[in-house]
């Protein structure tokens, strides 16, 4: 796809019958898009969705999945994931995301122009974001173990951006986690309280990553719970 700063590279995954359907923007957590990204999305897609997974680290010029198992312990990885991370700011996110949007109002498979989000941990923060910045085209936004999604400190935390979410929200949060503590927790739930936005916020009984196949710490239960979650918040609000 064309963007600002370049060419993203992307899959777009539909359901096996011919037809069009509403869009989803699948984001990736910090590791990446990968194998088992592409098979989040093919399930996704099985549910009745065009579903963009885009390389949103695609300025790297060639991007180099991550081992999930053994990046968090090798120095160098650690770097060069930390250093990824750093450059998706909200600026990056939102010029990207018009050029997503951009691309899937084009596309035959696409029916509506309305669509949802979802993300898992950095793309829970971007799925909300996305929200945030294109009230008039994200109908549905999910956030997966999502992290710094309500930092005080942070002038770009996606819980500032409540009042021109017009999306319904569904945030998924692990427990026990660094990235998203209970105050961040308590902190989102009243600004999306306060700006009236129809949202659910809840605490899996699992650890951050549970929903992500290659990641040490998936848990089947809470995988499963949040495939529902999603079928249901898309069902709700991208069906006509």
């Amino acid at each position: 796809m064309p963007t600002a700063d370049g060419v993203c590279a992307a899959t777009l995954h539909t359901p096996s019958q011919h037809g069009s359907w509403p869009a989803v923007i699948l984001y990736s957590d910090a590791a990446g898009v990968r194998e088992t990204f592409a098979g989040m999305a093919d399930r996704l897609a099985g549910l009745g969705y065009a579903v963009l997974l885009p390389d949103v680290y695609y300025r790297t010029g060639g991007f180099t999945p991550f081992d999930v198992a053994t990046v968090f312990s090798d120095p160098a990885e650690m770097e060069r994931l930390m250093s990824l991370i750093a450059g998706m700011t909200r600026e990056v996110i939102v010029r990207d995301a018009q050029a997503f949007l951009t691309f899937l109002a084009d596309r035959p498979e696409v029916s509506g122009s309305r669509v949802g989000t979802t993300g898992y941990c950095m793309g829970g923060r971007e799925s909300l974001t996305v929200a945030g910045h294109y009230p008039e085209r994200v109908a549905a936004a999910a956030s997966f173990h999502g992290g710094q999604l309500a930092a005080a400190d942070d002038p770009d935390s996606p819980h500032l951006l409540a009042d021109r979410i017009s999306a319904s929200v569904y945030v998924a949060a692990a427990e026990n986690d660094e990235h998203f503590p209970l105050e961040q927790h308590e902190r989102l739930e009243r600004a999306f309280t306060t700006a009236g936005v129809q949202h659910t916020i809840e605490t899996y009984p699992a650890a951050h990553g549970f929903a992500v196949p290659d990641n040490p710490t998936y848990d089947d239960a809470a995988a499963a719970r949040h495939w529902a979650a999603l079928a249901d918040l898309y069902a709700e609000n991208l069906r006509d």
